[in-house]
């Protein structure tokens, strides 16, 4: 096994747990691991730290997988793994009482970086994001087969991911039957209709779920403006769960809007209404037509993908929340997200605070959430918390 040296002073957030090895904490190498190879790492005087996945192409060159020297990388490591993930959503968190769409492996916060893996009812959709674990990809369907028996297995790779780290793109079946062009699931009542081949992420952004529940009690009686809508979770959450007098969900892309209108109707939210069209241009339209709203619904794509995006992200932030305190009434809601995960909780609450001294409106955070349960957020791994949805009243 090749043998990775960190240059001095590196080998500390590694100690304490950190996954990823970037290119600048490497000093020299033993042997000459290919990429996908399992390799020790030590620091400078040669103590073992861990060890992990080699990619000479990716940024990060070794994802850590076990600080144990003993413990042997193998099917058995990964069914370990798997196991205590899947103990965690269906038995602790019991998630398969209310939903049968949940993500069932996170990566770094179930301790197997570069493996996502999402539940959609019959069908388990993975994803592998990193080039360790792709060459080893039979061994740890094996492994998962062993674990969920009954489901059968699709791979949508993440292409952006797939290109840095130097995997073959694929989408298709790799176990049991294909998925249908549309795979109904349930999310605390409310039916969705999931495109597990064209879809964002992996079908829906399952990383929403329980944010999608956390505006319920604020839409009651209220009219609803739903920005980023997708395929309209969060306007039918308002709608049939939160009983919204109205829902105005504005979404670019024509498909989307396309299998929200068929999600609305599954579920009877005949109060929705469907705008195509750029969220920052109909803000404006809205705001020069003097509408207003008791709840606004913010939840963007992602606008920072790399820490020098942050400065233009925090514009496109401020730009949309400063629109959206405008447009609510006294005392209205504002329910605001951010995916970005270089964008900090520091940055969203200062970028909120600037939005509201230029609108002269009062603002009070309600709660700070983050991401569903089932996207764990390890602490020595912080950067596997990046989503923040934040409820405002905004006086």
């Amino acid at each position: 096994m090749s043998v990775i040296h960190l240059k001095r002073g590196r080998a500390k957030p590694f100690f304490y747990g950190h996954p990823w090895v970037f290119s600048g904490s490497v000093a020299r190498f033993e042997g000459a691991p290919a990429d996908g190879d399992l390799v020790t790492v030590v620091d400078d005087r040669g103590n073992f730290v861990a060890k992990g996945f080699y990619n000479g192409r990716s940024q990060i060159r070794v994802r850590l997988a076990t600080w144990n020297p003993e413990e042997t990388v193998d099917a058995g490591y990964f069914e370990r793994r798997l196991r205590l993930a899947v103990a965690l959503r269906e038995s602790t968190l019991g998630l398969p009482a209310h939903t049968d769409a949940y993500r069932l492996i996170y990566s770094e916060g179930d301790g197997l970086p570069g493996l996502v893996v999402d539940r959609y009812a019959d069908w388990l959709v993975v994803q592998f994001l990193s080039f360790g674990l792709a060459v080893r990809r039979a061994e740890i369907l094996a492994a998962l087969q062993r674990v969920c028996p009954t489901r059968a297995i699709f791979e949508r790779s993440d292409t952006d991911v797939a290109e840095k780290e130097g995997i073959e793109p694929v989408v298709g079946p790799l176990t049991g039957r294909e998925p249908p062009e549309l795979v109904p699931v349930t999310v605390h009542g409310v039916r969705l209709l999931a495109d597990l081949r064209r879809g964002q992420k992996t079908g829906l952004f399952l990383d929403q779920r329980e944010n999608w529940r956390a505006i319920v009690p604020f839409a009651e009686g209220r009219r609803v403006l739903d920005c980023f809508a997708y395929t309209g979770a969060f306007a039918i959450f308002a709608s049939v769960l939160g009983k919204a007098a109205s829902v105005l969900a504005i979404e670019m892309s024509e498909p989307a809007l396309a299998l929200a209108r068929r999600n609305a109707e599954a579920n009877g939210a005949a109060n929705i209404e469907f705008c195509q069209g750029n969220v920052f241009g109909e803000l404006r339209r809205l705001r020069a037509e003097g509408q207003t709203f008791g709840l606004v619904i913010l939840d963007p794509p992602k606008f920072a993908r790399a820490t020098g995006d942050v400065e233009s992200a925090l514009r496109g932030y401020k730009d949309i929340n400063l629109i959206a305190m405008q447009l609510l009434e006294p005392g209205g809601i504002l329910a605001t997200c951010s995916c970005s995960q270089h964008v900090d909780d520091a940055m969203f609450v200062g970028m909120l605070n600037d939005a509201a001294f230029d609108t002269s409106r009062e603002v009070q955070v309600l709660e700070r959430r983050s991401q569903a349960p089932d996207h764990p957020v390890s602490v020595t791994c912080p950067e596997s918390r990046y989503l923040k949805c934040y409820l405002c009243r905004v006086l």
